[in-house]
């Protein structure tokens, strides 16, 4: 070999070893730098779920806040006096006698983080009171909830006897909250109670005698006559087969049960109860399942069930054939 080739081969070889020596030192420092980067990462997964278990329990702790300020009280003595408190106001608001219920306390039954307690409730009274007081009790904005409700016939002609539960929470141990005060939203003359006429026009402790026809639907049979915006239409329901039609008089404080082939007053004529489901016209995303169909003159109209006539609609002959 020539000197010459000779020394370009030594210049090959140390360009290959000074390459394998750099490339042996590179994976020497590399590999804890790529391990640490591991080790980072595993951490950063790490911090991100403790980050959101933090925020998780901070929400947590919020709705708790929340709840716990529904409550009647944080000791149990005291929750179970002022519910029975409660419980007194609205058998006087329901037009009930205190003294035609007996109220025996339930539990405390302890519960995971609560303690569950309550009232075993039992008396007598006019069917339509006894649905005021479990409206009020249900809609009560304190943390509860009703169970076991039992109505029979009493003795007493135009009497039931009503027994149910009514059972709150009181949490263990209460976290700090700010107290505030509990109003509520629904009373007996809110239009969600309303919906429960029908239990009372029904009469349904007394299936085989049919409640009487209201003949109070004509203005001039009414001290203080009703406007369309008075009368809202509250169920239409079917008893026997054939359509009811039931609406409020919120004016006079009373339910008018009509039949189709029926006038409400000089407002019109009920020709018929239409149970198609259409488009809400408050909101045609959402669907309206039934509707009265009003005859006035020549001309057709639908109410909504939940609207006032006053809210009625003109119908087209597509919607509704004229005749």
């Amino acid at each position: 070999m020539k000197k010459r080739e000779k020394i370009l081969a030594a210049i090959v070889g140390g360009f290959i070893g000074i390459f394998i020596l750099g490339f042996a030192l590179r994976s020497f420092f590399m590999k804890p730098l790529q391990k640490i980067d591991k080790e980072t990462v595993v951490l950063r997964e790490k911090l991100g779920k403790i980050a959101q278990e933090r925020r998780e329990y901070f929400e947590a702790e919020d709705t708790l806040k929340k709840v716990t300020q529904r409550t009647f009280a944080a000791d149990i003595n005291q929750a179970s006096a002022r519910s029975g408190e409660m419980i007194t106001r609205e058998l006087a608001a329901a037009g009930l006698n205190d003294g035609d219920f007996t109220r025996l306390p339930v539990g405390p039954r302890k519960l995971k983080g609560a303690s569950e307690i309550g009232w075993s409730i039992q008396g007598k009274g006019d069917l339509n009171r006894i649905v005021n007081v479990l409206y009020l009790l249900q809609t009560s904005p304190h943390l509860h909830r009703i169970e076991g409700v039992t109505l029979s016939a009493s003795e007493k002609p135009g009497e039931v006897k009503a027994r149910f539960l009514y059972l709150t929470l009181v949490m263990e141990p209460a976290p700090e909250f700010e107290p505030i005060e509990i109003k509520r939203k629904l009373t007996l003359e809110s239009p969600e109670r309303f919906a429960y006429n029908t239990i009372i026009d029904r009469d349904i402790l007394r299936p085989y005698t049919k409640a009487p026809r209201l003949k109070s639907a004509d203005p001039g049979d009414l001290a203080n006559p009703p406007g369309p915006e008075s009368l809202r239409v509250v169920s239409l329901s079917e008893w026997n087969g054939q359509p009811e039609v039931h609406i409020r008089d919120t004016a006079n404080k009373k339910t008018l049960r009509f039949a189709p082939g029926e006038k409400v007053s000089d407002l019109g004529e009920i020709v018929a109860v239409d149970y198609r489901r259409l488009p809400s016209p408050r909101n045609p995303l959402l669907n309206s399942d039934s509707r009265i169909i009003l005859k006035i003159g020549d001309e057709f109209w639908a109410v909504e069930r939940g609207q006032t006539l006053a809210e009625k609609r003109k119908l087209e002959s597509s919607v509704w054939p004229v005749r």
